[in-house]
């Protein structure tokens, strides 16, 4: 493997790893605004990523994926945020909150580089790194954030359609079974990833706003 290779696939690791930690401190914040003491009794409530790192998941997995290249698409995952959801009267919403939170800071976060990439004005001829590293953050958040809204188990889109009623808990736990194995698949679809960006264009686009020099990558 070349230099630059190393470099780019230490680079997307990197940021796999902070922007799935975030994703997950999104999920324990909320939980913890909406009077759920669990996140925070287990620790969950912080921005160190690695607090939520799993091992298979925002690691090995990946990073067999990246730096090996065995042909399907990236995925990864953190470890879950538990919640307890002590509140009957609240349960619902609290759950809706808690779950759109991890695709929220997602987009918090492109939105969050593109100002890093406009107000730092970076030299793309001396400052390339940089300059890449901040473009690639916003993809693959934007990635996430649309990704995670996929009504698949264990995604956080299937949970919005329980609590919204377009599965009932029988459906939802028979896909629970089979989560993984539809998501492998739909990742290598030939359509599946030009799915995604159609639904990942207008972040995109409010990113390229935020970031004009961002609009060279689109």
């Amino acid at each position: 493997m070349e230099v630059g290779q190393l470099r780019d696939g230490l680079l997307q690791l990197i940021l796999l790893i902070i922007s799935i930690g975030l994703h997950e401190f999104g999920h324990a914040w909320m939980a913890d605004r909406r009077g759920d003491p669990l996140p925070r009794l287990q620790g969950r409530v912080t921005l160190n990523p690695f607090a939520h790192t799993d091992p298979i998941g925002t690691l090995a997995l990946p990073a067999i994926m990246i730096f090996l290249n065995p042909g399907f698409g990236l995925i990864g995952w953190g470890k879950p945020v538990q919640i307890s959801l002590p509140n009957p009267q609240t349960r619902r919403m609290d759950d809706i909150c808690i779950t759109l939170a991890g695709p929220g800071m997602n987009v918090v976060l492109c939105l969050v580089l593109a100002l890093i990439g406009t107000i730092g004005d970076f030299d793309p001829n001396t400052q390339e790194v940089i300059i890449v590293f901040l473009a690639r953050g916003i993809f693959l958040n934007a990635g996430l954030a649309v990704f995670n809204l996929i009504p698949v188990p264990p995604l956080d889109g299937s949970r919005l359609a329980l609590r919204l009623g377009l599965y009932s808990e029988e459906l939802f736990l028979a896909v629970a079974r089979w989560g993984f194995v539809i998501l492998i698949v739909l990742i290598n679809l030939p359509g599946f990833g030009r799915f995604i960006h159609w639904a990942m264009s207008p972040l995109l686009e409010a990113s390229a706003l935020a970031w004009p020099f961002f609009g060279r990558f689109l």
